[in-house]
């Protein structure tokens, strides 16, 4: 029983590490569509919005000129790029539709060893919906709301330390429909987050403010812990879900978001009455939050965050938008017991940074202390292990006697435990007992942000990929392989031998792993081998073999003559041998 249940173990989890890099090594993870020639990468107005909208939007970025557009836009001015710029990130508003045209992360760089360049939110291909643009039912109106251009004013020119906050204002106004619509945005030198106030008049019943397509989403298709794309919490529960093509949400609405495993965009919203997500294409989501107007004019109001997902920064946000962390997540699921190990471990984890300054340190010395916490159910786990062991020839004998009576192989099993004082499945038990701890360190190292862009060591400058040399990954192998040898076990040598090819496939797997991931693992398993060798040789060594006992020199063992002592006979033999003399 108790090898079954470790190999289902060591089986399930390496099915599980391994599938997101089968179907990448089997090119069946669909790439991202490329752009068509001739077409212009755009962060605004698009397949989302209705045709005339398109329309309208493609002649204007055709002809570069303003008169492609409808009749009560022609008197617009040019087309103009607003640009902000913190010590974070810079963003660059288009005046076309007041929305976001680009928003790089100065602090996270792309993983290119050649040219780095800052993270980009935006997403570079096709025509999509633009972050905070708008969309309503009028399909006339919508043409002026996302391909109009805005009046741009703003009273700053750079956000640093002594001019900490700023706001930029985007107003547009269309007096044959009534319309006016004025944005307002504003930044903080040293924040992620952006507060954001629309005002309109002449819009009726719904408006729905774009969170914008793959907003936030950077990485997709690299990873296989969490849920990707959008996310909400409404009416107090948290969702995340793909659309099939399409899910709307009504309700109580405390945010919505596009994130993936590194990076998240977040729209807070006050007086929101549903939110809805779209595919666009495979690996390509566009979401929006809507709010409700009146005519006689109405203020919109939401924070917007794009940047890291920060447990700190997300606590900070509040409404549990931590929880987008997804540290509990567990075999296509998220489980409460994982998330409850996870963020304490993890809170331990940044306490040893804040001392070592190198999050590989931190790796290795969390590791420790987890390994020193759990000394006592391995020292019963080996201990189990090794009765059974001892045992073992005993049970194949009973196994052997009783193959073809069940019941009576068990109740001798059972007895034979007993009387043994072992019990079987006693080495598996403190394993599943740490499996929770195991899972969550593993989250923690494969998803937290935190790692991402931190060295090591050496050749370890980034602990959030893979070892560019393959160093770690191949001690790692090895170190499982030298931990297989010394462990006790109850496998015959036929199974003994299956078992050593888990290494090697779990050297090949962990080849694209983190780093940090693996310096974890590579850390766990040496300790694991000294823990086994000390426990071997000095806590439960077998006993030495009894000495065999002295010859005595006494009458009663040897003769007068120094020779053995005859073996006497019997009265009924004695008595015939006289009666024949």
């Amino acid at each position: 029983m108790e090898k079954r249940i470790l190999i289902f173990l060591l089986l399930s989890f390496a099915i599980i590490f391994s599938f997101d890099f089968i179907l990448k090594e089997l090119g069946l993870v669909p790439e991202p569509p490329p752009v068509e020639e001739g077409q212009e990468a755009a962060p605004a107005g698009g397949e989302s919005l209705p045709p005339e909208v398109r329309d309208a939007t493609a002649g204007v970025r055709a002809n570069g000129d303003a008169t492609a557009l409808p009749s009560p836009l022609q008197s617009r001015e040019e087309e103009q790029v607003a640009e902000v710029e913190t010590p974070l990130y810079r963003v660059a508003f288009t005046n076309r539709g007041a929305q976001i045209q680009s928003w790089k992360l100065k602090q996270y760089l792309t993983q290119d060893d050649d040219d780095p360049q800052p993270i980009e939110f935006v997403y570079p291909e096709g025509h999509f919906a633009g972050p905070v643009s708008m969309q309503v039912e009028d399909p006339e109106v919508n043409a002026m709301l996302n391909t109009g251009l805005f009046e741009v004013s703003r009273d700053f020119e750079t956000l640093d330390e002594a001019h900490p906050t700023g706001h930029l204002t985007f107003s547009y106004r269309n007096e044959e429909k009534g319309l006016q619509v004025e944005k307002e945005f504003t930044f903080t030198h040293d924040s992620y987050l952006v507060d954001t106030s629309i005002r309109v008049e002449g819009l009726d019943n719904t408006v729905a403010v774009m969170l914008g397509t793959n907003f936030g989403v950077v990485e997709w298709g690299q990873g296989f812990i969490g849920a990707l794309g959008p996310a909400w919490m409404i009416d107090g529960a948290l969702e995340k879900e793909s659309p099939d093509p399409e899910i709307r949400r009504t309700g109580d609405l405390r945010w919505a978001a596009l994130q993936d495993k590194y990076f998240i965009s977040v729209m807070i919203p006050q007086g929101a009455q549903g939110v809805f997500a779209k595919t666009e294409t495979e690996h390509v989501v566009t979401s929006g939050v809507e709010f409700p107007v009146d005519a006689e004019g109405s203020r919109i109001v939401f924070q917007l965050y794009a940047g890291p997902k920060q447990f700190d920064l997300m606590r900070s946000l509040g409404h549990d938008l931590e929880d987008t962390i997804d540290f509990g997540w567990f075999i296509y699921g998220s489980w409460s017991i994982v998330k409850a190990v996870a963020k304490p471990l993890f809170y331990v984890l940044r306490f040893v940074y804040d001392y070592t300054q190198n999050y590989g340190v931190a790796i290795i010395l969390l590791t420790c202390g987890i390994k020193l916490l759990f000394v006592p159910l391995q020292y019963k786990s080996y201990k189990s292990m090794q009765g059974m062991q001892k045992i073992q020839p005993k049970i194949q004998a009973v196994q052997a006697k009783f193959k073809d009576d069940k019941e009576r192989l068990n109740r001798e099993l059972i007895k034979l435990y007993k009387e043994h004082k072992v019990n079987p499945v006693g080495g598996c038990a403190p394993m599943l007992l740490q499996m929770p701890v195991f899972i969550s360190l593993f989250n923690i190292l494969y998803m937290t942000v935190d790692l991402r862009q931190a060295p090591f060591m050496l050749w370890i400058t980034d602990l959030s990929i893979p070892d560019p040399f393959y160093v770690f990954p191949i001690l790692m192998g090895a170190s499982m392989v030298l931990q297989q040898k010394i462990m006790p076990t109850t496998m015959d040598p036929t199974q003994a031998k299956m078992m050593l090819l888990l290494p090697v496939f779990l050297t090949f797997l962990f080849l694209n792993f983190p780093a940090g991931l693996v310096i974890y693992w590579l850390t766990n398993n040496v300790l694991t081998i000294l823990q086994q060798v000390v426990t071997d040789r000095f806590i439960l060594k077998p006993a030495p073999a009894a000495a065999p006992a002295p010859a005595t020199e006494d009458a009663s063992t040897k003769s007068d003559n120094g020779e053995p002592p005859k073996k006497k006979k019997g009265k009924a033999k004695q008595a015939q041998e006289e009666a024949s003399d």
